[in-house]
């Protein structure tokens, strides 16, 4: 049962699913603050927007905090980064439960992002250590997936849960925090490099990959060309999905514009957004496409992703302007409520309609994330894959607060032309625009990757030749 790498088969079994599944918790911590915008606001005495900017800085922080994160990772040992980072977002969460005012909720927020930094940006370099480049796509998908299903979760633990205490669901992730802290203590070290098969020989007769990273490393990065184009990509992809966190609002004032109180409309909204965003399951399927053309030529990661994001637009054009009829139990408790507007998927038409087109718009989004991150893992050596992860991911934070944060001043501008939640429907739909230069940077990105890759392949043969 022991593998070459060291620990059981069990022990890394357990090791990938528990970084797995702390990736998605960085994104209920995301997720959990957009379906509570409203009482948050009126409980803090700050208009809404202010609560948005919260938003949308703490993603900024979170991706600038990861960058430092990343390159100490790839210097030294990560496991205590794991943990510590953990630490960090459970200490903020649990202090935005206990903000008394607008002030301390924004700084116990920032606390939370710095620690969020280090799950994605140090986890992701251990990760890509665990799995073959053959499989890159598929269990990155898993990867993207996980932090999906966070996001998810967390807009629908924030709506459900924080309905009618809005503190309730931060104090329950910061437990949940402290659990994950735990569960990182019994992973073991991966070792870097051992999932490459040029470094495969030399690792299992007792060689140690002893490369780091280093600061005259990083124009080498830069000068990698899919580089630029994986992370510029993230600017404009960012911007489109940076908006779709206000998916819980729309569908919120569409139910109040019906008629509906707000605590009602609130849990409509968020289940809603919830349902609408099941396509990101197919990342899977796009993992796997990935893997496949992959095999065939080493452009195929960047041209699924390139595929996948251009169709989507018109679809998500469609989505937001697609009446829906909500019939659910006004004042009723959140369960009620709930399977009301499931039953609805069935019953309603114009529901129902709404639901396959976000899925097919989200599955077809959805193929540029494990490619993402595969590509990265792909194009650079092991030592260097946190780094451009973080550097991407920093450029994903800039893009995905400017669209947070851009497309709530724009429903207010809107507000004079159409009156809600056409303001919404309309501010989202402009913003989805910013995934037609995505697709062609991916594009652009499939016509570099395969020097760069076989780069790579020739610098670890010879590498691992001097071991």
């Amino acid at each position: 049962m022991t593998t070459t790498s060291g620990g059981t088969r069990a022990h890394r079994l357990y090791s990938v699913v528990v970084f797995v599944l702390l990736a998605s918790l960085d994104n209920v911590a995301i997720g959990l603050v957009p379906p509570l915008y409203g009482p948050i606001a009126d409980s803090l005495d700050v208009p809404q927007r202010m609560v948005g900017l919260v938003t949308a800085v703490t993603f900024l922080v979170s991706a600038v905090a990861a960058v430092g994160w990343a390159y100490v990772g790839d210097r030294t040992n990560r496991k205590p980064l794991l943990v510590a980072g953990t630490l960090l977002w459970a200490a903020g969460t649990a202090g935005s439960a206990f903000a008394p005012g607008y002030a301390v909720f924004l700084l116990a927020q920032l606390v939370a992002a710095v620690g969020l930094g280090a799950v994605g940006s140090v986890g992701f370099s251990v990760v890509t250590d665990l799995i073959s480049p053959r499989r890159r796509g598929l269990v990155m998908s898993f990867w993207g997936l996980s932090q999906g299903v966070g996001t998810l979760a967390g807009t629908l633990v924030g709506g459900i849960l924080g309905a009618a205490d809005w503190r309730r669901p931060f104090l329950l992730l910061s437990l949940v925090g402290l659990a994950a802290t735990a569960a990182y203590l019994f992973t073991y070290d991966v070792r870097r490099g051992q999932s490459e098969p040029e470094l495969a020989g030399a690792l299992a007769h007792g060689a140690e990959y002893d490369y780091r990273i280093s600061r005259s490393d990083l124009p080498r990065i830069l000068d990698r060309r899919t580089n630029r184009w994986l992370v510029l990509q993230g600017l404009t992809a960012q911007a489109a999905f940076g908006s779709l966190v206000w998916l819980p609002v729309l569908f919120t004032e569409r139910a109040e514009d019906q008629g509906y109180s707000a605590a009602t409309a609130i849990v409509v909204g968020s289940v809603f957004a919830t349902l609408f965003q099941l396509g990101g399951v197919f990342s899977i399927i796009g993992g796997l496409v990935g893997d496949a053309l992959q095999r065939r030529t080493p452009r195929g990661r960047a041209l699924v992703a390139s595929v996948g994001i251009l169709a989507a637009v018109p679809l998500y054009l469609v989505l937001f302007f697609v009446p829906i009829r909500i019939d659910v139990p006004d004042g009723a408790g959140a369960g009620p409520v709930t399977v009301a507007v499931l039953t609805s998927v069935l019953t309603e038409p114009t529901v129902g309609l709404s639901l396959l087109t976000a899925v097919l718009a989200l599955a077809l989004t959805s193929a540029n994330s494990p490619n993402w991150f595969a590509l990265i893992a792909d194009v650079n050596p092991p030592e260097h894959r946190g780094t451009v992860y973080s550097l991407g991911n920093l450029v994903n934070g800039v893009g995905r607060a400017a669209g947070n944060g851009l497309v709530g001043v724009a429903f207010h501008a809107l507000r004079g032309a159409f009156p809600p939640p056409l303001n919404f429907a309309v501010g989202l739909a402009a913003f989805q625009l910013f995934f037609i230069p995505t697709g062609i940077m991916y594009w652009l990105a499939s016509r570099t990757s395969p020097r760069d890759i076989a780069d790579v392949h020739t610098l670890l043969h010879t590498r691992a030749e001097r071991l």
